[in-house]
């Protein structure tokens, strides 16, 4: 890697609002706000909308969408496609 052209990497703890998790991780992420880890040492906070804690993806707590409603929407404002009759 070539020397000075790299932003500096650090420990930051990542706090997730939603969830009130916290995560230690790596980044080039910058914060003004600090927190005292479980290590007893202080890192710099970021606080996140959303994390891997939250997210409904990774929750398993997804939303399932009514798609029946809306095929017979477009069923009725369009009418039936010519590949209906399969």
């Amino acid at each position: 890697m070539k020397p000075g052209i790299h932003p500096e990497s650090r420990r930051v703890v990542f706090r997730d609002r939603a969830a009130n998790a916290t995560f230690l991780a790596r980044s080039t992420a910058n914060s003004s706000r600090q927190i005292e880890w479980e290590d007893g040492n202080t890192y710099p906070l970021i606080e996140v909308e959303i994390s891997s804690a939250s997210h409904p993806f990774y929750t398993g707590t997804s939303r399932v969408v009514d798609t029946a409603g809306r095929v017979e929407l477009f069923e009725r404002r369009y009418g039936r496609s010519a590949s209906a009759g399969r």
